[in-house]
């Protein structure tokens, strides 16, 4: 299986590999989780730095081409900025024909829209922050099960069995909080700045 594979390769020979052999099948779905939490942390960086814009400056730039060129000239220069503050001008200039209403409805609708785009993939990075350690818990779990049933099935117990059998079991929960601490961060660092663009917004 995948096990053997790693086991044979170069990966196989290197203190991580050891480890994560040793570590036995929950080590793979701990991996699966590590590569979904890094996907949507790295994507959330992008979006999020994407949004990132000079609010002032933006504002400033669009209410000046508002009072030279008018409210086309004004949509159009929210379309050249980048992020959800120029599209919820943008959808609020559109309606400006339509009265104050229809212009707060539009910024109201549009909000949502962008409020959902920038929170879009928060939920699987805080989803890694519980399943990892669960998942390593788990694997400790099913490890020092196995780690006494090879106890109860030796004629001799000695110190060294025990040891190996219940420090193997313990790599799958230090594996889970090793992926989980990070995870909690990137996700309290993207709430805050999701926060800051929202109040922004």
């Amino acid at each position: 299986g995948l096990s053997g594979l790693l086991e044979r390769s170069f990966l196989g020979d290197t203190g991580f590999g050891k480890l994560f052999l040793k570590g036995g099948n929950f080590m793979w779905w701990l991996l699966i989780i590590a590569i979904i939490g890094l996907v949507f942390i790295l994507e959330r960086l992008w979006t999020l730095n994407r949004a990132k814009v000079n609010t002032r400056k933006l504002i400033g730039t669009v209410i000046t081409t508002l009072k030279t060129e008018g409210v086309q000239a004004a949509a159009e220069e929210c379309q050249r900025w980048r992020g959800p503050i120029a599209a919820i001008l943008y959808s609020g200039l559109q309606k400006a024909d339509k009265g104050d209403e229809a212009v707060e409805k539009a910024i109201g609708t549009a909000g949502v829209i962008e409020m959902s785009f920038l929170e879009r993939g928060l939920v699987w990075v805080s989803s890694v922050t519980t399943i990892a350690p669960l998942l390593g818990f788990l694997g400790t779990v099913s490890g020092m099960i196995n780690a006494f049933e090879a106890i109860a099935a030796s004629e001799q117990v000695n110190a060294k069995l025990v040891a190996s059998g219940i420090s193997e079991a313990l790599i799958t929960t230090a594996t889970g909080l090793v992926l989980a601490i990070p995870a909690t961060i990137a996700h309290n660092y993207f709430v805050s700045r999701v926060d800051r663009i929202v109040i922004d917004m």
